[in-house]
């Protein structure tokens, strides 16, 4: 899963039931970006919010903040996950090779 993907999913999902279903570039508009390239990049789970925006995209797109934050810790605790995960597996395969190495001599 990548790092950003339930606050893409949240984001995308909000946007579309939006009463005024905003498009990509009119929700982008709204948040200051020059086009929608930065909500595609959301929405892809390219890229995450920016801490100064959360408040206005929860104005523009009626979200509970709650919801928000929930998605947001959501995101952050598979980035955790999988960088101690990374970081186990480092630490196994450089004791592996110090094992082998010790065998050898």
């Amino acid at each position: 899963m990548r790092c950003f993907e339930n606050i893409a999913k949240l984001i995308r999902t909000k946007r579309i039931n939006h009463p005024k279903g905003y498009s990509q570039s009119e929700l982008s508009h709204l948040l200051g970006y020059k086009n929608g390239q930065f909500i595609s990049n959301v929405e892809r789970a390219l890229c995450n919010i920016p801490l100064k925006m959360l408040t206005r995209v929860s104005e523009v797109l009626d979200i509970d903040p709650i919801e928000l934050k929930s998605a947001i810790l959501k995101d952050q605790e598979i980035t955790l996950e999988n960088y101690l995960e990374k970081g186990r597996k480092q630490q196994s395969s450089v004791q592996k090779e110090a094992e082998v190495a010790q065998t050898v001599m």
